[in-house]
């Protein structure tokens, strides 16, 4: 299985057979190295409903027809507009034949702003763990610090996490660094920095502070095997 960061919040997995992303914010992503209109992928995963989540989510997913995996109220959105959609909500999972879904908790807000000017509400936020060829990736989404991470780490043995380090709107290095002990997992990623001004920060600095995992800060295009 090899994992790739693209920028923002932006995960590709590849399965042997099967390409998945999650929350492809590309167009208006200065540090995303992808083109959505030539990216194939099979599915896309979403962890809540903000612009610089959902992306281009349409396009990609009517270009490839690729399912859309979602909180509820996105996929029923999604739905709307012709897409492909399979609804989750917190604590809730389903088997594909890509592998298992899982929807956790994370504490932020859900909302974006379609082509025709109208606020979309998009339910609950959501971080999403991943199980596939016996490998767990947990991508905690946009979230606060808070203490079910002990359980999230408690009850899965996680391979690869993707933690946010922004601050101002999600967590800080320094929560986060606390969140990366918690979760245990054997390596962990940061995302959800550096796309703009008002969330710069050294992911390697936090990569290096990393316990009891490896910290690694990926640089766009860069990827992992696991």
């Amino acid at each position: 299985m090899k994992v790739s960061f693209h920028g923002q919040s932006a995960v590709l997995i590849q399965t042997e057979n099967h390409k998945i992303i999650i929350d492809p914010f590309i167009t208006g992503n200065g540090s995303s190295d992808l083109d959505p209109q030539t990216l194939e992928v099979d599915v896309i995963l979403l962890t809540h409903g903000h612009n610089d989540h959902v992306g281009d989510t349409i396009e990609i997913a009517k270009r490839n027809n690729a399912l859309v995996v979602a909180p509820n109220e996105l996929a029923v959105y999604f739905e709307s507009r012709g897409l492909q959609t399979h609804p989750l909500h917190i604590g809730g999972a389903h088997d594909f034949d890509f592998g298992r879904v899982k929807l956790t908790q994370a504490f932020h807000g859900s909302a974006f702003t379609d082509e025709e000017g109208n606020v979309i509400y998009g339910g609950m936020p959501a971080g999403i763990l991943f199980f596939a060829e016996g490998k767990t990736i947990y991508h905690a989404g946009d979230t606060g610090l808070f203490s079910d991470l002990k359980l999230i780490g408690e009850l899965n043995d996680i391979d690869l996490a993707f933690l946010p380090i922004g601050d101002n709107f999600t967590m800080g290095p320094d929560d986060a660094l606390i969140a990366a002990e918690w979760v245990k997992a054997k390596y962990v990623v940061p995302v959800h920095y550096n796309t703009f001004p008002l969330i710069e920060q050294d992911g390697d600095a936090f990569a290096s502070k990393v316990k009891p995992g490896k910290g690694i800060a990926l640089k766009p295009g860069e990827s992992i095997d696991l």
